[in-house]
């Protein structure tokens, strides 16, 4: 059984910092480009970030870009958020998502999906 489980949320005050975590089992972890995406209430679910699953490129929402660091650890098969600055417009709740031998993470595109993690920012 495929799991992807997020974890890290919680409540921080703007300009704070939280890091997110994905810990992934039952798929060879390391074929799979592995994307952070968040839904904050009455909006549409949005990409955050992506890291590949070939060369560990990366990519961001303009939203985050400077602010937000995806990594992976290929030996523990967990994908990490860095979230530093972090504004009330963050507020959402965070998933992450599998994609096989992918690059994009399109969000339309994912192949597995976890649970999301809270993630609430006080001004």
């Amino acid at each position: 059984e495929v799991q992807l489980q997020a974890s890290g949320g919680g409540l921080v005050q703007a300009g704070g910092s939280l890091r997110l975590s994905c810990a992934v089992s039952g798929l060879t972890f390391d074929e799979y480009a592995i994307g952070w995406f968040r839904q904050a209430p009455g909006k549409e679910r949005e990409g955050v970030s992506c890291i590949s699953s070939s060369d560990g490129s990366t990519s961001y929402a303009d939203s985050v870009k400077g602010r937000f660091t995806i990594s992976r650890d290929n030996d523990k098969n967990t994908v990490y958020l860095q979230m530093n600055s972090l504004k009330p417009d963050d507020t959402a709740v965070y998933y992450c998502a599998a994609e096989w031998y992918g690059s994009r993470c399109p969000l339309s595109g994912m192949d597995y999906w976890g649970k999301g993690t809270q993630v609430t920012v006080s001004s």
